[in-house]
């Protein structure tokens, strides 16, 4: 009696590796699967698929998506934010002013990437400051972020 591939053999594989990616943190076996799922597919549209070609194919398909997966989509879930990193990450970031005369002398400050989770801050400043001046973050206190005119001699973050 001789063992005959059918598409759902491929289903179960894909669904096993899936469940499989549950005990593994490296969402490899999870591209597996989703390659089994679609051998399954093809083969269920394509019946008189060669078993070595179904191979090959989920071969191609496992390289296909992990390659994607590492160069295209992981990288879009990358945090670029500083939020939660220390006080000392966020002294010194430089950014722009962009509203002056808020209540007790603050000034509003925009960001070129998002400090402790926010890209526009309400900062507390001794200097008389105008809009689009640059100003560089130099002590945080309670809430807000103390700033002071930024000096174009210095080494610029933007």
């Amino acid at each position: 009696m001789e063992f005959i591939i059918e598409p759902w053999h491929w289903f179960v594989l894909g669904v096993a590796l899936i469940l499989f990616e549950l005990i593994l943190p490296s969402f490899a076996a999870l591209w597996f699967g989703v390659s089994a799922i679609l051998v399954g597919i093809l083969y269920w549209i394509f019946p008189s698929m060669d078993f070595n070609v179904q191979i090959i194919i989920w071969i191609v398909l496992s390289i296909l998506c992990t390659f994607s997966w590492f160069k295209f989509i992981k990288p879009l879930s990358t945090d670029k934010t500083k939020a939660g990193l220390s006080r000392e990450a966020t002294i010194g970031q430089v950014g722009m002013v962009i509203q002056t005369q808020l209540n007790h002398g603050s000034v509003k400050v925009r960001f070129p990437m998002p400090v402790l989770g926010s890209d526009e801050w309400h900062c507390r400043t001794q200097d008389q400051l105008e809009v689009g001046d640059r100003v560089r973050v130099i002590d945080i206190l309670g809430n807000d972020l103390v700033v002071q005119r930024h000096s174009s001699s210095q080494n610029d973050n933007l």
